[in-house]
C-alpha cells in the first residue's frame, strides 16, 4: 500500500495576486514537500489568480473558473486549503473557496457516496495576528461538511507575536515546532489517503 501513488492540490487563499510573494504560498509548499517525501505528487494554484464567482454551484457562469479548479480539486487524493490571517479569520478567498465546495453536497456517484469521499483535506494557516485555531475548526468543519476526511493532527499553522507586524516570509529559518507540525501533518495525511484509496466508505442507502 505504501506504493500507492497519490496527488495533492494546495489551494492557496493569499490576498496577493501572483508574483507578489505570499507567505501562505511558503507554508503550503512547505507542506507539499513534506507529502512529496511520501510518495505524494502535489501542485499548488493562488485562487485569486482566477475568476471564481461568488456562489454556491458548481459553475456559476459568465466564464467562472472554478468549474476547471473543481476538476482539479476532485482529480487529487489530498486538499490542502492555505489561508492567511484576516481579523482572526480566513480570508475572504478561503471563504469564497469553502462557499464553492458546498454544491458537491448535491454531486453523488452511483452509490449515493459524495465525490469527495476518500478524499482527505488538511488546512494551512499564517498570520500576524491570533486566530489561527479557530480558522483550522471552522475550515475543518466546512471541508467535513462536504465529504472530505481530516487526519489526525491535520492542521499547520504559524502566529506571530500579536501586535508585531513580521510575516511569514521574513522568517530566516522555520521555527522548529512549525517544521515538526508540517512533518506529522503530512505524514498522516498520506497514510490516511492510502487507506481510503484501498478501501472506499460503504453505498449511502
Amino acid at each position: 500500500m505504501a506504493d500507492t501513488e497519490l496527488t495533492a492540490l494546495a489551494l492557496t487563499c493569499s490576498l496577493k495576486p501572483s508574483p507578489e510573494p505570499s507567505s501562505t504560498d511558503k507554508l503550503a509548499r512547505q507542506v507539499l514537500d513534506e507529502l512529496a517525501s511520501h510518495g505524494v505528487a502535489g501542485d499548488l494554484v493562488r485562487v485569486v489568480d482566477h475568476d471564481v464567482r461568488p456562489g454556491v454551484q458548481k459553475d456559476m457562469g459568465g466564464g467562472d473558473e472554478w468549474p476547471a479548479l473543481r476538476e482539479r480539486v476532485l482529480a487529487a487524493d489530498i486538499l490542502l486549503l492555505a489561508t492567511p490571517t484576516w481579523v482572526g479569520h480566513p480570508s475572504s478567498v478561503a471563504q469564497r473557496v469553502m462557499e464553492r465546495l458546498d454544491a458537491e453536497l448535491s454531486e453523488t456517484d452511483d452509490e449515493g457516496r459524495l465525490l469527495t469521499y476518500g478524499k482527505v483535506a488538511v488546512v494551512a494557516v499564517v498570520g500576524n495576528e491570533d486566530g489561527a485555531h479557530k480558522i483550522i475548526a471552522d475550515c475543518f468543519q466546512a471541508l467535513d461538511d462536504v465529504g472530505f476526511t481530516i487526519p489526525a493532527s491535520g492542521g499547520t499553522y504559524w502566529n506571530n507575536e500579536a501586535m508585531n507586524p513580521k510575516d511569514y516570509l521574513d522568517l530566516e529559518r522555520t521555527p522548529d515546532p512549525v517544521a515538526a507540525t508540517n512533518k506529522k501533518l503530512a505524514s498522516n495525511a498520506a497514510h490516511l489517503a492510502r487507506l481510503l484509496k484501498q478501501a472506499k466508505y460503504p453505498p449511502v442507502g
